[in-house]
């Protein structure tokens, strides 16, 4: 079964397309759930939409025009991605499934009270042909749990059977990590902030040239300001208990001009150093709290040599710092949207795509909403139970 996967995160800069072809015996001993990626590709928003869906990310009223045009821009845009990354593989995909970009995830006194994604589905049905799944989340946050982050389900079938406690680190816009323990039941959550307040500074330092620190150099320049740094750290979100989950709802432009509005004096790159040693600062101390001794990263954060240097000086010489390609041969790029593939292919086979351990909810749920394609929609007879292993072959 081929399944074309689709990821916008909060950075909200490009759209992740993966195809990933699916291969399972329910007859077989090991239950090996077997993938092979066809293609994965990263496609950059045109100018005007991720402007658009950047507004729509700030805590600020917008017209509900604005979230009307964004959902049918976002759902042509994600229809013409998978058409061109099935052309150029030359294949064609029997599921599509579409995170679409969440601009909304609302908590209250830790429960989550909704969540909404956008990027509307049928456009995507409608120019391939193929089921779209979409909606992931809301079915878990009506089942009590956080909705957020999902990956967890990925990250325990990838990992297995582990022999020290290991965290798996997703570093996009927002941080988060599923925490794998022998004889203990899998946990994830959002830490705080990866690139959210790295991405506004650096876009502000280079005049809107650049939306991300590439290669870390503006941070590499700066020199962190302690007292600010102990100002951020003492928000109370790092405080609350797993399972939890965040965003741009709370790590916002506002939100990080409320700390630098009393420090005129600091200057633009000792700033951009502050926040990134932030990150660092709060996985660290995330995976410290459950003993963690490899961390296993993913995400574009990855790509930040500053910021990899101080989480390996913040986690210390106690933890091992891999990757998901070293570890899993699976490249950091791809790995959410093979999990929205995974997530496909377990709904698509009646099987949950969540657990209450990672996420908080009453019960496991399956994720998602089917939009039929050009035919009816046919689903096979479910599996009775979900594959232990997610074996990566090349």
């Amino acid at each position: 079964m081929i399944i074309a996967g689709l990821m916008t995160g909060t950075s909200a800069d490009a759209l992740d397309v993966l195809l990933a072809e699916f291969a399972y015996d329910p007859q077989s001993t090991e239950a090996d759930l077997r993938v092979r990626i066809l293609a994965s590709r990263e496609l950059e928003f045109d100018r005007e939409l991720r402007a658009d869906i950047l507004r729509l990310l700030e805590p600020r009223d917008v017209p509900l025009s604005l979230v009307s045009s964004v959902d049918a821009h976002l759902g042509r845009f994600s229809a013409g991605a998978v058409q061109q990354v099935c052309a150029e593989a030359g294949v064609d995909c029997d599921l599509v499934v579409s995170h679409g970009q969440t601009v909304r995830h609302d908590i209250a006194d830790g429960t989550v009270t909704s969540t909404l994604q956008i990027g509307q589905p049928a456009w995507i049905a409608e120019a391939t042909g193929s089921p779209v799944l979409s909606d992931v989340r809301a079915r878990d946050v009506a089942a009590g749990g956080q909705g957020a982050p999902l990956v967890g389900i990925l990250d325990r079938l990838l990992a297995g059977d582990v022999e020290t406690p290991t965290a798996v680190l997703n570093l996009g816009g927002i941080a988060n990590i599923t925490v794998l323990a022998p004889e203990n039941d899998p946990l994830a959550f959002d830490t705080g902030p990866a690139n959210a307040l790295i991405d506004i500074l650096a876009g502000r330092i280079s005049g809107g040239e650049d939306t991300f620190d590439r290669d870390g150099t503006l941070a590499a320049r700066g020199r962190v300001d302690e007292e600010l740094l102990t100002e951020l750290l003492a928000d109370p979100y790092y405080r609350l208990p797993a399972p939890k989950s965040t965003g741009k709802e709370l790590f916002h432009t506002d939100y990080l001009d409320g700390f630098l509005a009393t420090r005129t004096h600091l200057g633009e790159h000792d700033a951009i150093a502050t926040v990134t040693q932030l990150t660092a600062r709060t996985v660290a101390e995330a995976c410290r709290g459950h003993g963690v001794t490899r961390v296993i990263a993913s995400g574009g954060g990855t790509r930040n040599p500053t910021l990899m240097q101080r989480l390996r000086t913040e986690l210390g010489d106690a933890v091992t710092l891999t990757s998901t390609d070293e570890e899993f041969g699976l490249p950091e790029g791809g790995k959410e949207a093979l999990l929205m593939a995974l997530l496909g292919w377990l709904t698509w086979n009646g099987l949950a795509g969540t657990e209450p351990s990672l996420t908080g909810a009453g019960h496991p749920s399956i994720a998602g909403r089917l939009s039929p394609g050009k035919g009816s929609l046919r689903l096979p007879e479910p599996l009775h139970r979900r594959p232990t292993h997610l074996r990566i072959l090349h």
